[in-house]
């Protein structure tokens, strides 16, 4: 008789623990918010919304729904996490008093956005001053990306439509700050937009653009190194036109539809103008090759606009398209930058795609689903899963390094913020315990140790 291997151990539950904390590595981002200045920031840009007799901060209280998110909430309820753990989150307000809260907010309109905004911005200049060279303008320039994002909806809530995919929901239009390839980013700007919202709508893009500019410390609100990446919904007139105006002179990278004029240019290209396309190691693009395009494809576009093609080798099962030619996949895109090498621009643009993996967190931070019914509360809560993300974004760029960096919110809680501890309170000191077999454990006490080394805001 061979001896089974692998079943699990018997155990049984009870209640009636005591000194167990759940979630308690969620500590780790209340430190964040309490070391950047977030908490005092919010709460004194609230002020105007706290009644004469209320017991919660509305500041407070609007971070403790963005905990619950960072933690993995989906809806204004989940606050109740923070709730069964006290002597780690403090007072926490009751479920009625964040629903009136988010009315508040939501009848106040672009006033109470705003507020929330400003005191995210200077918290933000804050945050990339204690990062140092972990900061994401630390080689002196800042990358935008823009995105829309499909979210679906499964009740008749407002502003949802038919989506261009054949789905039901919004179409919100996010933008983020590229951290690079040792980092991950963070939002700089929501905008809830109703489902059949365009793809390429100029004065979308405009307006998220603009949110996102305020969001970025004084310096880089205008000039050059700040770059606005989008996909080809953002190459159109009006939207390259208000980049480059008089006094704003932004860089771009933004991708544009293949045209007839674009592909006709194509077949025009001598072979000798192809360039090898690049890899981030340097290494080349197999089958993949670039040019610069010129002549009259450029005519009406902004001045010093500079056109780059693609051409690539079809990868196995792809299907061509009526805009490729000679079985190869064309993309096209348009920059501002010179003085670079064209490979390194396209390169450059491919790295866009850097903008999906912060979707799919935003996904996974509050953003799969809009909870609530009016399109006003849904954009509350835009600005609650943006300040979730930010904390998920700030707390690795001031507390962890190597690989722990780059982890995305679902890998950090499932390692880090999830992890149970035991509560000890010794004098006036509270203690949290971590199990000493917990594979990361020293990964969170170098993390909360790093915090703790930050000077205290103001």
């Amino acid at each position: 008789m061979s001896k089974r291997i692998g079943s699990y151990p018997r155990v049984r539950i009870s209640g009636g623990g005591r000194g167990v904390v759940s979630q308690a590595v969620a500590v780790l981002l209340v430190e964040t918010a309490r070391r950047t200045g977030l908490a005092d920031a919010l709460s004194a840009a609230l002020t105007s919304w706290r009644k004469p007799r209320a017991v919660h901060d509305p500041g407070k209280v609007l971070l403790d729904v963005a905990l619950a998110v960072a933690l993995g909430g989906d809806c204004l309820a989940d606050v109740a996490m923070l709730r069964a753990e006290p002597s780690v989150f403090g007072p926490v307000a009751s479920d009625p008093t964040v629903s009136r809260l988010v009315d508040t907010l939501a009848t106040a309109g672009p006033r109470a956005l705003a507020a929330i905004r400003r005191a995210r911005a200077e918290v933000r200049e804050q945050t990339w001053r204690l990062a140092g060279a972990a900061a994401p303008d630390a080689a002196g320039e800042v990358i935008v990306d823009i995105d829309g994002v499909l979210v679906l909806a499964h009740s008749e809530k407002e502003h949802a439509a038919k989506t261009w995919k054949k789905t039901f929901g919004h179409h919100p239009l996010f933008a983020f700050v590229d951290h690079g390839p040792a980092g991950s980013g963070e939002p700089v700007a929501g905008l809830l937009r109703p489902g059949n919202a365009g793809s390429n709508t100029a004065a979308d893009h405009i307006e998220a653009a603009r949110l996102a500019l305020a969001q970025l410390p004084r310096k880089y609100r205008c000039g050059r190194r700040t770059l606005i990446r989008t996909d080809s919904g953002g190459g159109t007139h009006k939207f390259l036109n208000w980049m480059t105006a008089r006094g704003r002179w932004l860089s771009y990278s933004v991708g544009m539809t293949i045209t007839d004029a674009i592909h006709q240019a194509v077949f025009l290209v001598p072979a000798s103008a192809w360039t090898l396309a690049v890899e981030p190691d340097g290494k080349v693009r197999d089958g993949a090759w670039v040019a610069e395009l010129s002549g009259d494809v450029l005519k009406g576009w902004p001045k010093g606009m500079r056109l780059i093609v693609r051409k690539e080798r079809l990868h196995p099962g792809a299907q061509l398209r009526f805009t490729d030619a000679d079985g190869m996949r064309l993309t096209c895109s348009a920059t501002n930058t010179t003085g670079t090498p064209i490979a390194q621009l396209e390169l450059r643009h491919r790295q866009r795609a850097r903008a999906e993996d912060r979707i799919r967190a935003a996904r996974d931070t509050g953003l799969r689903n809009l909870p609530l019914h009016q399109a006003a509360q849904n954009q509350v809560w835009l600005e609650i899963v943006q300040l979730a993300l930010d904390l998920v974004a700030w707390m690795p760029m001031l507390a962890l390094t190597g690989p722990a960096r780059r982890w995305e919110p679902k890998r950090l809680r499932l390692r880090l913020l999830s992890a149970a501890a035991q509560l000890v309170t010794t004098g006036r000191l509270r203690v949290l315990r971590l199990a000493r077999h917990w594979p990361w454990t020293d990964v969170i006490t170098s993390a909360f140790e790093r915090l703790q080394a930050l000077p205290n805001p103001g």
